[in-house]
Parts: C-alpha cells; structure tokens; sequence
C-alpha cells in the first residue's frame, strides 16, 4: 500500500486462472483480503476426484479464507457476507450471480474485472467472441456492478491488441492488465470518473458450447483460422477423421483453392470456402500435441479425403 494509506477490507469473488493475477496482486498491494469466494470444487482428472478452482487454491496457498456457496440468493449467505464488514468486493470471472443484496453491502459496492472493451462484449466469452468476430484489439474495463449483465459504470479501461493470439494467450494478457488496473483504480479511486456505457453498442459474448468448436470449412480460411486461435486452449478447435477426433492448436491461412473440408495435399492441407488452412499443430483425442511433421509420421490422412 502507499505509505500513509489504510488498506481495505476486501472480498475477492473468481474462480478461473483468469482471475488469479488479480488475486495476488491485491495481496501484494497489502489490501486486507478477508474472504475470498469461489466456485465449488468440481469433478476433474481421469479420477473424477474433486478439484478446487485455481483462485481456492492461490488463496489457501495465501491462508485466506475461502467460501464456496452455491448460490448467493439466501438470506444466509447474504447475512453473512454483510457480516465481513467490507470497504469493496473484487469479482473476476466468478461465475455466480451477484443479487441487489450482495452488491450494495461493501462500502464502495462491487467491482468488476471484465475482459473486454465494454460495452462490446458484455456476458460469459468476451475474449472467444472478440477472436471470432476479427477484432483488431479487445481489452480490460474495470466497472461497477448493477444487477444487470455487465451493464454498469465504467471506471478504468486498457486496449490490447488481439494481435493473432490466442484466447489462452490473451486471456493471460488480459488478466495481468486486468490485476494491474485495479490495484492502480484502488490505490486513488476518487481519481477516475465513473462512465456510463451507450446500450445501443452492446454486444453479447454468450457462453461458448461445445459443439461451435467443430472446425467449419465452408467458411473462409480466414475465419476458420479465427476459429482455431478462438477455441484454444478450450475447448480445442476440432475435425474427425475414421471415427478419431483431431483438433487442430495452431494453424496459418494460406491461398491456395479447393473444395470446402478436403485435403488437398500431403501435407494436410485444407480446402475452406474460400483459400485454405495449414495445420502447424495438432493433437489427436487422448494424445499430445505435436508439430506437423510429427503428426504425419504416424498418421496419413489420404488426399481427397472430406473432413466431418
């Protein structure tokens, strides 16, 4: 903390890796992480053991305490969260929803780390989306939150260019710019003036569902390669071939033409709708994923073959 200035009292509500960075990061500031709320530990592994979220275990690694709630609708756990006495709670990815309740009991209510330029991109894949729609650049907006979906005020906001990355690459970006932003909004807060956003250019990022990450040829190479960067690493851009899934990690457009999900060389080249994709690395179900030399070593996927 700056020298001279009171830490706060804070709840700190996210269950992915994304928000990880933030967690520490407010640690590291000297804030005074009283609880931190997550989601319940969930089936993982081949073992279907229980697994706590990466933000349960950063904050037992801390000894902060943790609550895993189902929910946050009952008076009992609203009562109780009232009773930690918080200056602000910190919510990254948290994946529950927060009632009126919850939101106006800190002193500065709820604050939100959202992956996007908001108001593009409001709901659950913001980054997925930004990928898939092509955009040149996406970024962090530290806001507050209402009941509504990702509609409040915004605070502090960072552009980062999409840049051919990734959404695991981008979403580490963007959680580090993310942490860093709200412990610079937290450290002055009277600085920064609260901005509505303009409803009329939302968009809405909806929850990405596997089936949408079946690879489809019919489109433009070029969006097809959105495709893959958009999937990775989940749930992994993927074509099946003798009954064998097989997603694709990493690819780059090239110009050549032929017909929509063929192989048109022995080098896994493949037809899209228009121009065509070549695979750099791949991963069958169940196995590691290699380069493409590696791959083909051991399996052939004969010329003129039309992928599913």
């Amino acid at each position: 903390m700056t020298s001279g200035k009171k830490p706060l009292r804070i709840a700190f509500m996210g269950t992915p890796d994304f928000a990880v960075p933030a967690l520490k990061a407010l640690h590291e500031a000297g804030h005074q992480i009283v609880s931190t709320y997550s989601q319940p530990p969930r089936p993982a592994g081949r073992g279907k053991k229980l697994a706590p979220s990466p933000v349960q275990r950063v904050a037992e690694d801390l000894a902060i305490e943790v609550r895993t709630p189902v929910s946050l609708k009952g008076e009992a756990e609203q009562a109780a969260f009232a009773a930690l006495d918080l200056d602000v709670a910190i919510v990254a990815a948290y994946g529950l929803i927060l009632p009126q309740a919850v939101l106006d009991a800190p002193k500065m209510g709820c604050l939100n780390i959202h992956g996007s330029l908001l108001p593009r991109w409001r709901g659950a894949a913001p980054v997925q989306r930004a990928i898939l729609a092509g955009d040149t650049e996406t970024g962090i907006t530290i806001m507050q939150m209402e009941v509504g979906l990702d509609t409040g005020p915004m605070l502090l906001k960072a552009a980062i260019p999409t840049d051919g990355k990734t959404a695991g690459e981008l979403s580490e970006l963007l959680a580090e710019t993310g942490a860093e932003l709200m412990v610079q909004y937290l450290a002055s807060p009277t600085e920064y003036t609260a901005e509505a956003q303009d409803d009329e250019l939302a968009t809405y990022a909806k929850k990405i569902e596997k089936q949408e990450a079946r690879l489809d040829f019919s489109q433009s190479a070029e969006q097809v390669e959105r495709q893959i960067r958009a999937y990775n690493p989940q749930p992994g851009a993927f074509f099946e071939y003798q009954g064998n899934r097989y997603r694709i990690l990493e690819a780059k457009v090239t110009g050549a033409a032929g017909s929509a999900g063929t192989i048109l060389d022995d080098q896994l080249l493949m037809g899209c709708g228009t121009g065509a994709i070549q695979p750099t690395i791949i991963q069958k179900a169940g196995k590691p994923a290699m380069d493409l030399k590696s791959f083909l070593n051991g399996t052939k996927i004969p010329i003129g073959t039309v992928l599913q």
